[in-house]
C-alpha cells in the first residue's frame, strides 16, 4: 500500500502528500483521502518525462473523492481516473463540465460517479468542504492580450478539520491583477496555497506574480506546484522561493513524493 494509506493523521491536522505535477491527495484525521487532478501515465518517455516511474499505482492508495480543475491531460487523466474507479468504485469524482464529459467519453466509470461543479459552487464530500473558484477567467484578460481559455479553468479552496487550503489550478499570468479571481479566494481564508507557476512561461504567474498572488489571497504558507514531472517545463523551486518578502507569506517546498502534516 502506499505511505498515505496507512498514514495516521493527528486530529486538527491533514496530511498533503505531493505527488509531482500538479497531482495532490489530502488525508484526513477520519482516514478519508481526495486526490486533486491525478496523473500518473505509466508510457513515459525520457525525452517528455524526468522520472521514469510514476509516482504512484493507483491501485495502492483507497481514494473516496477526486477533484478535477480543468480538462487539460496533465489535470484530467482518464486513465488514471479509470485506475482510482477501479480499486475504489465508491469514489465520487468532481469538475468542471469539460472534465467531466472526457471521463464520460474515454472510460467506463459510473456516470453516478461524477459531479459537476461550476465557479462560486460549493460541495460537501463527507469531512471535506469544497468551494470551486475561477483559475482563469471565462473572458481571458484583453487588455494584456491574453485570450479566453479553450477550456473551464477552475481552482479549489477546501476546509477541513479547521484546516483550509487551495488548490490554484492553472492560474491565468495576471491573476493577481484581477480582484474578481482574488476577492473570493481571500473570502473563503485559505491557510495553504499550491500555486502553479514558471519563470517564463507566460500561461501562468510568473515567480513575483505567483508571490503577489499568495498575498492577494491572504495566504500563511505558499507551496510551488506544476514542476517535477515535464523535462521541458520545470523549474528550480528555491528561485521562487527565494522572491518571497520575510514578512510572508511563507514559502514552503515540498519534495517530489511526499508529504507534510498541516498544520
Amino acid at each position: 500500500m502506499h505511505p498515505l494509506a496507512t498514514l495516521s493523521v493527528p486530529s486538527g491536522q491533514v496530511a498533503v502528500h505531493w505527488f509531482e505535477q500538479s497531482c495532490y491527495a489530502v488525508k484526513d484525521a477520519a482516514g478519508s483521502v481526495l486526490q486533486v487532478d491525478p496523473y500518473f501515465p505509466r508510457q513515459r518517455a525520457p525525452e517528455r518525462f524526468i522520472h521514469a516511474q510514476p509516482p504512484l499505482d493507483e491501485a495502492t492508495l483507497p481514494t473516496d473523492f477526486v477533484l478535477l480543475t480543468h480538462a487539460h491531460g496533465d489535470h484530467t487523466w482518464p486513465e488514471s481516473v479509470r485506475r482510482i474507479w477501479d480499486a475504489s468504485p465508491a469514489c465520487r469524482f468532481v469538475g468542471p463540465q469539460e472534465s467531466i464529459d472526457k471521463i464520460l467519453a474515454e472510460t467506463d466509470v459510473d456516470p453516478s460517479q461524477m459531479q459537476v461543479i461550476q465557479a462560486g459552487e460549493s460541495v460537501e464530500l463527507a469531512g471535506f468542504s469544497v468551494h470551486a473558484v475561477y483559475a482563469k477567467p471565462p473572458a481571458g484578460d484583453p487588455a494584456a492580450g491574453i485570450k479566453p481559455p479553450d477550456v473551464t479553468h477552475l481552482g479549489y479552496v477546501v476546509a477541513v478539520d479547521g484546516v483550509r487550503l487551495y488548490f490554484s489550478g492553472d492560474p491565468i499570468n495576471t491573476f493577481a491583477d484581477h480582484p474578481e479571481l482574488t476577492r473570493p479566494v481571500a473570502a473563503l481564508q485559505p491557510q495553504i496555497g499550491f500555486l502553479t507557476t514558471h519563470p517564463n512561461e507566460g500561461e501562468f504567474p510568473f515567480f513575483a506574480g505567483s508571490v503577489k498572488m499568495a498575498q492577494a489571497v491572504g495566504l500563511s504558507h505558499a507551496v510551488p506546484a506544476h514542476r517535477a514531472c515535464f523535462v521541458k517545463r520545470d523549474y528550480d523551486p528555491n528561485e521562487w522561493a527565494a522572491q518571497f518578502p520575510a514578512d510572508g507569506p511563507k514559502p514552503l517546498i515540498i519534495p517530489r513524493n511526499s508529504h507534510i502534516l498541516y498544520p
